[in-house]
Parts: structure tokens; C-alpha cells; sequence
């Protein structure tokens, strides 16, 4: 291994590193009590390290809502593939969307909720942005009949954001919370009710 190589790697982990702290204490107190000087005790290197791999606060939240979009890919590709039918795929992959929002607040306020400079919709989007649309895409694809795939995924992510939203800020009625599903993914997926 060169010297360059070598140096390239460690910079990938000093970064890492600052995701993985920022993704944990976000979890365990908040994004408010992420900053830059507390990161950087966490990991035992200078601000001036940090600010050598992001330029503040929000470029450390953009590269952990990209990591949480890899993981979220994940989650629904594996939830779509275990279903048996479009409708199931659709219903599987709308409570793993869900599970992801409840199990996991801060990654998804990163993702979803909290400023960023990330491009949504856009085709310079980060490939991990893509990536998890197009695992909603393909699942929408196989019941949108006549509707455009697009559009439609679109208005399902919608949907599920605004249900993940509503039910992590305990809004809804909790023993309703699958019917609530079940019923979004029948209208969704055109099944007659």
C-alpha cells in the first residue's frame, strides 16, 4: 500500500467516524446535541479535523441521511422480495418504510425532515436517494396499472412519510396503526374496498 493509499484510508475512516458519532448521539439525545466541538472529543480529533471532512454541522447530517438512504434501500428491497404478490410487495414494503421511521428517529429526520442540501428529485441526487426511490418505484410499478409509475411512487412515499410522521409524533390512533396501513396500501394499490 502507497502512501496516498494510505492517507485516502484513513481519511475514509476519520470520516466514517464522524458519521457513525454523529448518527449515535443524535439517536441517543437529539440532533440539538450534536455539534461540532462534542464530535469532536467523541472521536478524539481536533474541529479543524472535522471541518477538513465537512464544512459544519449540516454537511455531517446530509452524509448520514445518505448513509441512512443505503440502509433504508436495503430494508425495502429485502421486504419486497419476500413478497408473494404486487399487493403484498407493496403492503411489505409500506410497514418496513414505517418500522424504519419508528425504530430509527434521528437517521430519519436526517433524512426527511431536517434542512439539507441534498437534491431530491433531481437527477444529481446522491445515488443512495436513487437507489431507495427506485426500490419504492418497483414495488408501485407492478400496481399502477394505468397511473404514471413516478407520479405514483411519489404520492406512496408521500403517504408513508406523512403516516410515519404523524404516528413517531404519536398523532394517531395506536391500535389503529395496521388497519391504517392495510387501507393506504388498498387505495394505493387500486384494490377494490
Amino acid at each position: 500500500m502507497t502512501v496516498t493509499e494510505r492517507r485516502e484510508r484513513d481519511r475514509a475512516h476519520r470520516r466514517q467516524a464522524i458519521v457513525t458519532a454523529a448518527r449515535q448521539m443524535a439517536e441517543a439525545e437529539g440532533w440539538d446535541a450534536v455539534t461540532t466541538r462534542r464530535l469532536a472529543d467523541q472521536i478524539e480529533y481536533s474541529q479543524p479535523v472535522l471541518y477538513s471532512h465537512f464544512p459544519g454541522k449540516g454537511g455531517i447530517i446530509d452524509a448520514v441521511a445518505v448513509e441512512g438512504f443505503a440502509e433504508l434501500r436495503v430494508i425495502l428491497r429485502n421486504a419486497r422480495e419476500a413478497a408473494g404478490s404486487p399487493e403484498a410487495a407493496l403492503r411489505e414494503l409500506a410497514g418496513a418504510y414505517v418500522g424504519f421511521a419508528l425504530e430509527h428517529p434521528a437517521l430519519y429526520d436526517a433524512m426527511f425532515t431536517l434542512s439539507t442540501e441534498l437534491p431530491f428529485g433531481r437527477p444529481e441526487a446522491p445515488p443512495e436517494l436513487q437507489a431507495a426511490f427506485a426500490e419504492v418505484r418497483e414495488a408501485v410499478t407492478l400496481v399502477a396499472g394505468g397511473r404514471d409509475p413516478d407520479t405514483l411512487t411519489e404520492v406512496v412515499w408521500s403517504a408513508l412519510h406523512g403516516v410515519a410522521t404523524l404516528t413517531r409524533a404519536q398523532r394517531l390512533r395506536p391500535d389503529y396503526h395496521q388497519a391504517r396501513l392495510a387501507m393506504l396500501v388498498d387505495q394505493l394499490a387500486g384494490v377494490p374496498g
